[in-house]
């Protein structure tokens, strides 16, 4: 396992702190949960917009239309 060590204001590690005693889990458990959210949200996002030409050529257009086609 990699160290990282970053720099956070007074409220962000008041929060952090907060959010840990709540869940009964260290700061680094919570951090490390955040950044993996993060990470997997990110990898959808770059994966949807390069999809995105691929499914507008396909005629899906929106939501609704890929709904209609699986449903």
């Amino acid at each position: 396992m990699t160290t990282l060590t970053l720099r956070i204001d007074d409220q962000m590690a008041t929060d952090l702190q907060r959010i840990a005693d709540m869940q009964h889990r260290t700061k680094s458990d919570v951090a490390r949960e955040m950044l993996r959210k993060d990470i997997a949200l990110e990898k959808y996002r770059q994966l949807r917009q390069k999809a995105l030409p691929l499914a507008e050529a396909a005629g899906y257009l929106t939501d609704e239309d890929v709904f209609e086609d699986i449903s």
